[in-house]
C-alpha cells in the first residue's frame, strides 16, 4: 500500500506500506514487508532490507542501508557528510551500514561512517559517534556501551 499522498518514485513492493508524505526518489531499493510511516524521505543510493520499520520523520540520506529486519524509530537523524558545508566541491559521502535486527532509538543521532552490529540496540536520544558492536546496548551522548543485550 503506497498512500496517496506520497510521492514515491523507487519500486516499492506489495507487501510494503508506505504512509502519507513519503518521498522516495527513484533509485531507492525498499525490501518486502516495510513500514514506512508518514514524513520519510528517501535518498537514491540507500538500501532497505526486507522486514524494516521506518518511523515517522526519518531521513535516510544517500550511503545508508539497512540490513533485515532494522527497526528506525521516529525522528532518528542519519548524516552523510562529516564536514557539511554549502556547495562544498570537496564534498566527500561516507556510507552507514545498520546490520541485522538492530534497532535505533527515536530522536538519536547517528554519525556517518560507521556500523551498527547484528540485534544491537540503540537507546532513545543517543548520539552514536563510533561502531557498535553486535548484541550490544548503548546509550548517552555520546553513546556507550551499557550492557549485552
Amino acid at each position: 500500500m503506497i498512500h496517496s499522498l506520497s510521492d514515491c518514485q523507487a519500486y516499492i513492493p506489495e507487501s510494503t506500506n508506505v504512509w502519507q508524505f513519503c518521498v522516495i526518489l527513484p533509485n531507492a531499493q525498499i525490501g518486502e514487508n516495510c513500514n514506512i510511516c508518514s514524513h520519510c524521505l528517501i535518498e537514491n543510493d540507500v538500501k532497505i532490507g526486507n522486514n524494516c520499520t521506518i518511523k515517522c520523520g526519518v531521513q535516510l540520506w544517500d550511503g545508508i542501508t539497512l540490513e533485515d529486519n532494522v527497526c528506525i524509530g521516529a525522528n532518528v537523524t542519519f548524516t552523510n557528510d562529516r564536514y557539511p558545508r554549502a556547495k562544498n566541491a570537496e564534498w566527500k559521502l561516507e556510507k552507514t551500514l545498520i546490520k541485522k535486527g538492530a534497532s535505533i532509538g527515536a530522536g538519536s543521532t547517528i554519525l556517518c561512517g560507521i556500523t551498527i552490529g547484528e540485534n544491537a540496540m540503540i537507546g532513545v536520544g543517543s548520539v552514536v559517534t563510533k561502531d557498535v558492536p553486535a548484541g550490544e546496548l548503548w546509550f548517552g551522548n555520546p553513546a556507550r556501551f551499557i550492557r549485552k543485550l
